[in-house]
């Protein structure tokens, strides 16, 4: 299947040249500049990931994750010139999976957009016994990608997926976000801080209280550990 990719840039040339190395990697491309032409378009295109740039005119990026996260856990890289941290907590933390910044080499760009498909097609073969485990009210399907709380499917992104996944499978044993960061993100470099973005967001979600944690707790000095007896 042809991955489907929504580049959200308000800099023609800019937009222009990441398509042009996308689809020369066999990907199709549409080009919004800005973000209320974005989500007007997201039902008739139905991105596969979407590439946001945050300074656009009208509704910036934050506000563009804010409203799309809502709705739907397509991926989304943030490319932006935009590089303090707050702002990369910020873009994180709103719903982002990976946050780029420019200038960047569009060869690395493309790899890291091939690299977050190929997850996320991955993630999507489910075996015929797949593995689902149940917490509280909540249920997560391992090979479908998918949390449930009874009837209700909850958006997740991949890589808010893919942290709360690990976690269970590692129920009861506390993970460093050296750990966590390596196994979720398939990197061993990179921003930690980003972790304890994700350890948050998934606690606003699966959390009655998320300051007192009953499933994710803190394990100070040796990291976050799913709590088996907060499950029952």
């Amino acid at each position: 299947m042809k991955a489907k990719i929504l580049i959200v840039e308000d800099v023609a040339e800019m937009a222009e040249l990441i398509s042009l190395y996308l689809e020369k990697d066999g990907m199709e491309t549409r080009r919004c500049e800005t973000a209320e032409i974005a989500l007007a378009g997201l039902d008739s295109f139905a991105p596969d990931l979407v590439i946001l740039d945050l300074n656009l005119p009208g509704m910036d990026g934050f506000e563009f994750l804010q409203r799309f996260r809502k709705n739907y856990a397509t991926p989304v890289l943030i490319a932006s010139a935009r590089d303090a941290d707050e702002d990369i907590i910020s873009g994180l933390g709103g719903g982002a999976d990976e946050f780029v910044t420019k200038p960047f080499s569009p060869r690395v760009l493309v790899a890291r957009v091939r690299a977050m498909i190929r997850r996320m097609q991955d993630n999507a073969q489910a075996p015929a016994g797949e593995n689902t485990f149940a917490f509280g009210d909540f249920v997560l399907y391992e090979g479908s990608c998918l949390l449930k709380k009874g009837d209700e499917r909850l958006s997740l992104s991949a890589k808010e997926f893919a942290v709360l996944s690990l976690l269970l499978r590692n129920a009861g044993k506390p993970l460093l976000p050296e750990v966590i960061y390596k196994e979720a993100w398939k990197n061993v470099y990179g921003d930690l801080s980003a972790v304890a973005v994700y350890i948050q967001r998934l606690r606003k979600k699966i959390e009655e209280d998320p300051a007192n944690p009953r499933f994710i707790e803190t394990v100070f000095g040796m990291g976050y550990r799913f709590n088996r007896e907060g499950a029952l």
